[in-house]
This record gives structure tokens, sequence and C-alpha cells, in this order.
């Protein structure tokens, strides 16, 4: 190369576009119709403001089911053939403390796998979310820490934007809180990459009760 000349430009990987696509908030999910309990934490006055947003989130991120999530995605990634991808739903079913998170979980896998067999035929069971996630990016043959990532960086980005529906925060305000929680979204590539089922936790405990507190919730906005 001679001096001066800048290195050819790598070309785009066209996967990084189907997973865009997936994780978009217009892939037809529903994930705009579910606050993971937050709707609940607000009603408490446990989160009331952008600091507080982005605590609650945070510890969702690197303690609590997010966290989780990118578990499940690697574990999903890794199983063999459909047995074996059936019992990491199974475990994932029963891993979820409440009975909204798991419909949250449910409902969106459900449709995240019709829309994904419809357009690239593959195929893609009905599982939970982070599972379904897994098997979709084995069968692309997608790097699981970059859906791990990507995916963790979209629930974010989702429950920042009921909080704007559910208390007062302005979008400059919404924006910094979602672009400081990047880093933890980028750790959790690793736990998708090499996935411990042993070492999940979760020390996310309000989070879990909030999910339980609104499933009686008067006068709600959202599904969980």
């Amino acid at each position: 190369m001679r001096r001066g000349t800048a290195p050819a430009p790598m070309p785009t990987d066209p996967r990084l576009l189907t997973l865009a696509q997936w994780l978009s908030p217009a892939y037809p999910t529903g994930a705009f119709a579910w606050s993971h309990g937050l709707e609940a934490a607000i009603a408490a006055g446990w989160v009331r403001d952008a600091g507080g947003l982005g605590d609650w989130l945070a510890d969702l991120l690197a303690e609590g089911s997010g966290r989780a999530e990118a578990v499940w995605i690697g574990l999903g990634f890794r199983a063999a053939d459909g047995r074996a991808l059936r019992a990491v739903d199974a475990r994932a079913r029963a891993w979820a403390p409440a009975a909204e998170r798991l419909r949250e979980a449910d409902r969106q896998g459900a449709a995240f796998a019709a829309v994904t067999r419809a357009v690239w035929g593959i195929d893609l069971p009905d599982c939970l979310l982070p599972v379904a996630l897994g098997r979709a990016a084995r069968l692309m043959a997608m790097d699981p820490g970059d859906v791990a990532a990507l995916h963790l960086q979209g629930f974010a980005a989702n429950l920042v934007a009921a909080a704007q529906r559910l208390m007062p925060l302005g979008q400059t305000a919404a924006q910094a809180v979602l672009a400081r929680l990047a880093p933890l979204c980028l750790a959790a590539a690793d736990l998708a990459r090499a996935p411990d089922e042993a070492a999940l936790f979760s020390n996310a405990f309000l989070s879990d009760v909030a999910a339980m507190r609104h499933e009686t919730l008067q006068a709600r906005l959202f599904q969980s």
C-alpha cells in the first residue's frame, strides 16, 4: 500500500441489515404493547425521572431479565436440533418470574417466529422471544453476540419509549438514558457467545415485583 493511501473498505455484511430489520420497532412483534413491569414501577413511584429510569434499566441489563435474555439467546443458538431447542424453551419459560413476563416473551416470540418463517423461509418454531432469536441467528449464520447486543438495545429503547408515555420525559433526556446503556448492551454479547445456564441469576428483585403488581394494576396502558 502506498503511503497516504486509504485501505480498501470492507464490504458490508448483508446479515447486519437482516438483523437490524428483525430488531427494528417496525418488525411486527407487538413490543410497543409491553412495559415489562415499568408501568407498575412508575405508578408506585419507584421510577420518577430520567436518572431513576436509567438506573432501573441498567439493573435489568446487568443483573435482571435483560442479562438472562442474552443467555437464552446463546442457548437457543447452541441448540443442535428441535428437541434441544424445546428443552431450552421449556427452561426459559420456567425462569419467568410472573405470568405477564411469560406472556410478553411468548407472544412476541410467536409473532417474531411467524413473520421470520414467512419472509426468510427458515424452520423456526414458536418459542419465547430470546430463544427464537437465538435459533434464528443459528439458521442465518449470525453472531449470537451481535444479536444479543442489538436485541437488548431494542429492549431498552422500547422501555424508554414506554416511559415517555407514562411520565414527564423529553426526547433528549430519553435518548441520553439510552446512550448511557450502550456499554451494558455490548457486555451482554459475551454472555450470548459463551452461555452458561448454571450462571443464570436475577438480582433485579423490584423489577420482578413490579411485573407481578402489574397484573392487578388498574387503568393501565400496557399489557405488562
